[in-house]
């Protein structure tokens, strides 16, 4: 490993004490902060047989109803029961419990994207992770 500064070292002990949670939050805190994104580059895509041509020719349709899904309900699954009831209000509390222990499951089916990507936020900030569809 490189040589580092006290400050950087002093930084690099905090983050080894800190939870998974806490430096999920702290990616999410920096990426927010700095307008940057911790995933990693997509520079090497594989172009399809056609060519760039072939590839402009044939206009992607944007997709305009998704479906959110619960991959996983996460460790606070209280909060996330919470967040499903808030979203489907039709759901009982027994419902949204049975389906947040049995993820993956479909939360909401063929919703518009805002309403989809608002649903991913706050099951995200409940602390499951979502995926959409």
């Amino acid at each position: 490993m490189a040589e580092l500064s006290k400050h950087a070292e002093k930084v690099m002990e905090l983050v080894e004490s800190m939870t998974v949670l806490e430096l999920n939050d702290l990616v999410k805190a920096l990426e927010e902060k700095f307008g940057v994104s911790a995933s990693a580059p997509m520079m090497n895509m594989v172009m399809p047989q056609g060519g760039a041509a072939n590839a402009s020719a044939e206009p992607v349709e944007e997709k305009t109803s998704f479906d959110v899904v619960l991959a996983d309900a996460g460790a606070t699954k209280i909060n996330v029961i919470k967040a499903v009831r808030e979203i489907n209000q039709q759901l009982g509390l027994v419902e949204a419990k049975t389906l947040v222990e049995s993820a993956p499951k479909v939360i909401l089916e063929g919703v518009k994207k805002e309403a989809a990507e608002a649903a991913k936020k706050k099951l995200e900030e409940a602390g499951a992770k979502v995926e959409l569809k």
